[in-house]
C-alpha cells in the first residue's frame, strides 16, 4: 500500500472506531472506580501493555534501546505520561467522565503551542491561532458550567486536573518530537511511556492506599479493555494509519473523541449536561479541528477556488 495516500473510507471508518475507543476509556475507568481506583487501573493497564509491546518487539526482533542519548528523554516522557494519567485518575474522583474527556483532549492545542516555540517548521498559521482562541474560549465556557453552582467546587477541581493532564500529554508530545526520541521507533517511545507509567502509578497507588482490587466482572472487564484494546490495540492501528495515510488528514479526525466521550457519559453513566458545558465542548472541538486540520481545510478551500 502506498505510504502517504489521502484519507479514504477505510481510514475514516478505522478512525471513527479509534475515537469511540478513546472516548470510551474514561467511561470504563469511572464505571469500575468502586471496585478498583482509576489510578490503580491505569497502573495495571500500563504494565500489561508494556509486556505486550515487549512481546511485539521480540517478534519483530527489535531490542529496547537504552543508549546515552535516549534514556534521558525516555525517562522524561515516562514521567510525563505517568503524570498525565495520575491527574486523570485523581480527576475522575471529582468530575464526570464526559467533562474529563473534553478537557483532556485540549492536549493538541497545548502541543501546537509548544511545537510552535521549539520547532521552526511547526509555526502556527493564522487559522491555527484562531482555533486556539476558540478552544480557549470553549474551555472557559465549559468551566463556567459549575462556577456559580452550589457545591460545584469539587467538579471544578476535577476539571482543572483534566486540563493539567492535557498539558502533561502535550509536554509528552513535545518532548518526543524535539529530542532524539524523534528518531527512535514508535514501539520504543511507547515502551518508555508505559514502563514509566507503570512504575510511578503503581507507586502512587500503594502510597495513597489505592492499590486494591475487588475482582468484579466490571473491574476485570475494564482492566482487560484498558490493556488490550486501549493501550495496545488502538496504538497499533493508530500507527498503522500514520504509516499508510497522510498524518495531517488522519489526525484531524481525532476531534470526534470528545464527542464520543460526552455521548457515552450521558447515555451509559447518566451524567448531566449543562448548557454552558455543551457550548464549551463544541467550541473546543471546533478549535481542535482548526488547529489539527488547517492543512486539510486550506487544501479544500484551494481546490474549491480552482
Amino acid at each position: 500500500m502506498q505510504v502517504g495516500k489521502p484519507v479514504d473510507g477505510r481510514a475514516v471508518g478505522l478512525m471513527t472506531v479509534l475515537c469511540a475507543i478513546w472516548g470510551f476509556q474514561q467511561i470504563t475507568l469511572k464505571a469500575a472506580a468502586a471496585d478498583i481506583a482509576p489510578v490503580f487501573q491505569l497502573a495495571l493497564r500500563s504494565g500489561g501493555a508494556a509486556l505486550l509491546v515487549l512481546l511485539l518487539m521480540c517478534l519483530r526482533r527489535e531490542r529496547p534501546q537504552v543508549a546515552q542519548g535516549l534514556w534521558r528523554p525516555g525517562l522524561a516522557v515516562g514521567v510525563l505520561f505517568a503524570l498525565e494519567f495520575l491527574l486523570v485518575g485523581e480527576g475522575l474522583k471529582h468530575t464526570t467522565a464526559s467533562h474529563m474527556v473534553v478537557f483532556l483532549y485540549t492536549a493538541p492545542i497545548f502541543a501546537a503551542l509548544g511545537l510552535h516555540y521549539f520547532l521552526p517548521h511547526e509555526r502556527l498559521t493564522a487559522v491555527q491561532w484562531l482555533g486556539i482562541l476558540i478552544a480557549f474560549a470553549g474551555t472557559a465556557a465549559a468551566f463556567s458550567a459549575k462556577l456559580f453552582e452550589a457545591g460545584g467546587s469539587q467538579q471544578l477541581f476535577g476539571d482543572a486536573l483534566g486540563l493539567l493532564a492535557a498539558i502533561a500529554w502535550a509536554a509528552t508530545t513535545v518532548t518526543a518530537r524535539c529530542t532524539r526520541l524523534a528518531t527512535a521507533g514508535t514501539t520504543q517511545v511507547l515502551l518508555y511511556q508505559l514502563v514509566g507509567a507503570f512504575v510511578l502509578l503503581l507507586g502512587a497507588s500503594v502510597l495513597t492506599g489505592q492499590a486494591h482490587l475487588n475482582p468484579t466482572p466490571v473491574a476485570l472487564a475494564s482492566i482487560a479493555f484498558q490493556t488490550l484494546v486501549v493501550s495496545f490495540g488502538s496504538f497499533l492501528v493508530w500507527f498503522w494509519l500514520l504509516g499508510h495515510y497522510l498524518a495531517s488528514r488522519v489526525g484531524v479526525l481525532s476531534f470526534m473523541t470528545p464527542l464520543f466521550g460526552v455521548v457515552f457519559g450521558v447515555v451509559l453513566l447518566g451524567e448531566p449536561l449543562e448548557p454552558p458545558f455543551i457550548v464549551g465542548a463544541l467550541l473546543v472541538m471546533a478549535g481542535i479541528l482548526l488547529v489539527s486540520g488547517h492543512e486539510y481545510l486550506r487544501g479544500r478551500l484551494r481546490h474549491r477556488a480552482v
